[in-house]
């Protein structure tokens, strides 16, 4: 997602937000950070480079939204949105910029210029958006995220550095993150080269690992001690439920599968997971962002400011 305020000659670029989650997960409902954490200069220049043009040839007088999808080092254009987006309430309180009161000065014909607000926003520290779900308050609704937006609010977390501001962000939003126990990991066979990392970071931070056959297969090849246990579907013991229920497991990852018993056995541990509030992980980014905050969390307490402080 990227801000924009434009007077029709000028822009100002007030927030550039990366998403952790992968395109078809509704914006509302990712998880955002401002600055971006994995895009090069190269990329972000690119993205600055092209909302100015899109900014200047809509003849853009206000707010303008753009959300763009970045693979294999191209940028592709989803929509354009000449209007306030959900994220400039956020935007604004990050950086200690008005955006729609700046907007709003140049659609009475104001310059950006004048006002000071060329360019792209400046800032030195990290702004996590996450969102918050009734999931808890509906019962039966799966919580897998796509396209079809479902959170009813968003917190944000702010820090010096990225690890921090995401674990300030995931408790706000009612995450129970922990400190130790055990972690079920089950991921698509896609999936399992990226799971690898984040799987030997959670051992070494102390943590049991289950997981089914075949990611337990692949981790143990790879030097990882785990526990392997039953799908749901085999009704046999031990499966994740009943681990689930008997507090064994205080965290999940898995990424869904297109085999129809794996979409159900991930529903049915989705829900449960909501109703006993597990943290449920659907997307390899959204676990190795949630790890790298448990892992912060772990090396001592971190400062609580006020959001003024950030913009003195």
């Amino acid at each position: 997602d990227v801000d924009v305020v434009s007077d029709g000659v000028d822009s100002f670029i007030g927030g550039m937000l990366e998403h952790i989650e992968e395109a078809g997960v509704h914006s509302g409902d990712a998880t955002m950070s401002m600055p971006p954490q994995t895009l090069s200069p190269l990329m972000v220049s690119k993205i600055v480079d092209i909302s100015n043009k899109v900014a200047k040839g809509l003849n853009i007088r206000g707010l303008l939204n753009l959300q763009l999808a970045v693979k294999d080092g191209d940028v592709y254009m989803i929509e354009a949105n000449p209007r306030a987006s959900r994220t400039v309430p956020f935007v604004s309180k990050a950086i200690g910029v008005p955006l729609a009161k700046i907007a709003t000065k140049v659609m009475l014909g104001r310059s950006l210029k004048e006002l000071g607000c060329v360019g792209v926003a400046r800032y030195d520290h990290v702004a996590v958006k996450a969102s918050v779900f009734p999931f808890l308050k509906l019962p039966g609704v799966d919580s897998i995220l796509g396209p079809e937006m479902r959170s009813t609010g968003e917190v944000m977390g702010i820090a010096e550095t990225f690890d921090a501001a995401c674990y300030k962000a995931l408790i706000s939003a009612g995450l129970k993150l922990p400190s130790c126990g055990g972690v079920y990991i089950t991921v698509s066979d896609a999936d399992k080269p990226q799971i690898l990392d984040i799987a030997r970071e959670l051992q070494d931070m102390g943590f049991c690992i289950y997981a089914t056959k075949g990611t337990s297969t692949f981790l143990r090849e790879r030097g990882l001690q785990t526990t392997t246990v039953y799908t749901i579907s085999q009704k046999m013991a031990p499966d994740a439920l009943g681990l689930m229920r008997g507090g064994d497991i205080n965290l999940i990852i898995n990424t869904p599968s297109e085999a129809s018993g794996a979409r159900r056995d991930g529903y049915m541990m989705r829900r449960l997971a909501v109703e006993l509030e597990i943290p449920f992980l659907t997307t390899v980014q959204a676990a190795r962002a949630t790890v790298a905050a448990m892992k912060r969390a772990r090396a001592g307490p971190m400062d609580v400011t006020d959001l003024g402080s950030y913009h003195r």
